[in-house]
């Protein structure tokens, strides 16, 4: 029973603790059981509070008992990427200069589901300052794939994708750079959400206004085993918090009122840089082909500049020579670099005249992929050429960066599995603020085929 309850959604558990069917104890007992069972073998969990969890479940009890529930979340054990900042628990980011850093508030997505109820179980594992698909850091080592533990679920947000998909955490919220949290959601078969740029706060992510014009790339978003968890998440999490200065107060769309019936769909299968495999170009194709008695159309077509945006991503985050992330991690207090980020290092910094000319070069790219949007609604496309590689792989991971640049929503949904039994995901984009066209088509691609599948472990 109590490994059948870490499987839930957070809207069903949500549900049966309103109804009196479970208390908040039993879950957040059954959650920490369930880490304490799968962690020796993902290393997927950072700093834990699972006694102090406990005692939350009680009061939360407690206080359901007074006839006072906090939010939709009340007692809904959860766990947070090792990126955002924890009132009280040790926030490292994966880098040794914060190994003892205990942040005194929390950051604005951790407030607001707290204040819904939620219960915090602990951080997840990510690697150092979240620059790396792969999740391994000094401080807390490597993490693996719950499907195929020889395997990476990738990053940054990797320690989230592992525990979710385990089991050990109804939801986390990850962070995406250039793929941060559509990476893992594809390797570990959950799904995942990239919220529009300026949707969701920012403040307390680690590093937060240090990352020059790239900043915009950066996505705070839920990573859960159900879609209908998403939106539930993103309502709670979204809005201006009068610190993050790219945040403002758009309306989110309710996905259960989207008219399926008019939205019009691209998709496509290669990017134009790295060939998918033959399993993943069908499953692409085999949703696409899903959608067709329910849209108004579906057509074979790519927005432009897609196979120059890796490039076009590179150049932008490393435009000073990789100088400020040496200087980051400096004001933090890490004199070694972890190897994997080495590849932020040794080029030459541009000039003036370059970085503006990368400028326009961007600008040009958004506008020419909103006037794209003037014929389709929603873009499907792989989210990876490949399922989840081997730990030492350096396969191009190469399809993610393009809707970072263009800052659109994108959601993940498992729709396939490879020869190997590996989750093979589908990426939903729409245009900007359309969260509830991302999520209603999500949602039918998860009812579909299926969405989340319980991994071997």
């Amino acid at each position: 029973m109590q490994q059948d309850l870490t499987f839930h959604s957070a809207t069903k558990l949500a549900g049966m603790i309103s109804r009196r069917e479970i208390s908040c104890f039993e879950l957040t007992r059954a959650y920490c059981d369930r880490i304490s069972e799968i962690n020796t073998k993902l290393n997927a969990a950072a700093t834990l509070r699972l006694d102090a969890a406990l005692d939350d479940a009680r009061a939360a009890d407690d206080a359901l008992a007074r006839g006072k529930i906090r939010g939709p979340l009340h007692g809904i054990p959860i766990t947070i990427k090792d990126s955002l900042e924890t009132e009280g628990l040790v926030t490292t980011a994966g880098t040794r200069g914060l190994i003892a850093n205990i942040p005194d508030k929390d950051a604005t997505v951790v407030a607001r589901l707290k204040s819904a109820g939620a219960i915090l179980l602990g951080k997840s594992n990510t690697p150092e300052i979240t620059l790396k698909f792969v999740t391994d850091n000094h401080v807390f080592g490597r993490t693996n794939n719950p499907y195929d533990v020889a395997r990476s679920p990738a990053g940054s947000s990797g320690g989230a994708a592992a525990l979710v998909a385990a089991g050990g955490a109804t939801f986390d919220i990850g962070t995406d750079y250039g793929g941060s949290i559509r990476m893992p959601a594809h390797f570990c078969g959950i799904a995942g959400l990239k919220p529009t740029s300026g949707r969701v706060p920012r403040t307390g992510h680690i590093p937060f206004l240090e990352t020059g014009a790239s900043e915009a790339f950066i996505a705070v978003g839920p990573m859960t085993r159900k879609v209908e968890d998403l939106g539930l998440i993103l309502k709670l999490i979204s809005g201006a918090d009068g610190r993050d200065p790219m945040v403002v107060p758009a309306p989110l769309g309710n996905p259960d009122e989207v008219a399926l019936e008019k939205l019009r769909v691209a998709h496509y299968t290669d990017n134009g840089i790295t060939a998918p495999t033959t399993e993943t170009a069908a499953t692409l194709n085999a949703a696409a082909s899903s959608l067709k008695d329910m849209v108004a159309s579906v057509i074979e077509d790519r927005p432009p500049g897609i196979e120059t945006s890796p490039d076009l991503w590179m150049r932008l985050v490393l435009a000073d020579g990789g100088r400020g992330i040496v200087e980051l991690l400096a004001r933090l207090g890490t004199e070694e670099m972890h190897p994997l980020l080495e590849w932020t290092q040794g080029r030459e910094a541009m000039s003036t005249k370059q970085y503006f000319d990368t400028l326009t070069e961007w600008n040009r790219l958004r506008s020419d992929c909103l006037a794209f949007l003037e014929r389709y609604d929603v873009v499907l496309s792989p989210v990876c050429a490949t399922p989840a590689t081997l730990h030492d792989d350096t396969s191009p991971l190469d399809y993610s960066y393009f809707y970072n640049l263009l800052g659109w929503p994108v959601a993940v949904v498992r729709c396939g599995t490879s020869p190997e039994g590996l989750p093979i995901g589908v990426q939903v984009a729409a245009k900007p603020w359309r969260e509830d066209l991302v999520l209603a088509v999500a949602k039918q691609l998860e009812d579909r085929f299926g969405g989340w599948q319980q991994p071997p472990l």
